[in-house]
């Protein structure tokens, strides 16, 4: 089995961190490769992140309203 991890993407030179605003997926849900699975939340912008690798949501590393830096796993996508 492989995991793939979801990153907190980097959203511009002077953003740190975002936070985490909803999750789209929950831990055990298939997910396929692109598909939505969490929105987050700077200063500046909303932004939705896609599952990099298709698989199985793993455990929810950073939870709903709580900030994440950038590079930060936020959960794992497990696959075959």
């Amino acid at each position: 089995m492989t995991s793939t991890p979801l990153l907190m993407p980097q959203l511009g030179n002077e953003i740190t961190e975002a936070e985490v605003t909803e999750w789209l997926k929950q831990p055990g849900d298939t997910v396929e490769k692109d598909e939505l699975v969490v929105i987050i939340t700077t200063t500046k912008m909303s932004m939705e992140l896609e599952a990099p690798a298709a698989g199985k949501l793993g455990e929810i590393l950073v939870p709903e309203g709580e900030l994440a830096e950038v590079g930060a796993a936020l959960t794992m996508i497990e696959s075959r």
